[in-house]
């Protein structure tokens, strides 16, 4: 996550800076290149940024690829007034574009992030079911609480065969966590303290559950928890294999 945090802070300053950078370096052209051409320059460093960085960074590198551009490019020169109304609809159109082109830079990675997360999980799912048919029912309980702890980001988890004492916390297979009749909100509020009871079960039946021990302050996706569900089936499934 910090790795994210910054480079997300790298983008924002490079925001801030390459544009009125690159605007001024390009300001000995002015007489041979054209605003389109350099409006188009500008646009390539809004994408370099959005694609480097948040939705906010590449906002700001529009907006401030728009202002150095009617600062540096449009008469009267070095000020923030345009009075061609080709120069007003080229430095529109800029930030526009570059709007438009920043949303699209962040979805897309966005989207890449999503990809290597689904597929982290996935990795889960797949090592613990080539685990199963080899492996004693124990070292596969073993295996999914260690998952479980990385997963969920858990202080610690612990696994009780068949007992179902106690009405603590519950992670349901939906993926929500229900708090006596009511659903918690693990979104907002992270896992309810204390523990989390996680079961497990094999052809129908229940055969034990995983104790979760939430981290304070920890929120844990919906995508994490249902991982988490399928990993304890894959325990039940082992468990009743093994009996």
């Amino acid at each position: 996550m910090s790795r994210y945090v910054n480079r997300d802070s790298t983008a924002v300053a490079a925001a801030l800076t390459l544009p009125p950078a690159v605007a001024a370096a390009l300001v000995p052209l002015r007489t041979t290149l054209s605003n389109t051409d350099v409006a188009l320059i500008l646009v390539v460093i809004i994408v370099a940024v959005a694609a480097n960085g948040h939705r906010l960074a590449g906002a700001l590198a529009a907006l401030s690829s728009a202002a150095w551009f009617d600062f540096f490019f449009t008469r009267p020169y070095e000020t923030f007034t345009i009075t061609k109304s080709s120069d007003i609809r080229t430095a529109l159109l800029l930030l526009l574009v570059g709007l438009a082109v920043s949303q699209l830079a962040a979805r897309a990675r966005r989207l890449q992030v999503v990809a290597v997360t689904d597929a982290g999980y996935l990795a889960r799912i797949h090592a613990t079911a080539s685990l199963a048919p080899s492996a004693q029912a124990g070292a596969i309980v073993d295996h999914v609480r260690n998952e479980l702890v990385d997963l969920l980001d858990l202080r610690g988890c612990r696994f009780e065969y068949g007992t179902l004492v106690g009405r603590p916390p519950r992670l349901e297979p939906d993926g929500t966590v229900v708090v006596g009749h009511r659903t918690w909100d693990v979104d907002r509020l992270g896992l309810p303290d204390g523990e989390v009871e996680l079961r497990a079960f094999g052809n129908g039946r229940f055969l034990g559950r995983f104790m979760l021990q939430p981290t304070p302050g920890v929120t844990s996706p919906l995508e994490a928890r249902l991982v988490a569900v399928t990993l304890a089936d894959q325990t039940g499934t082992a468990l009743s294999a093994g009996r």
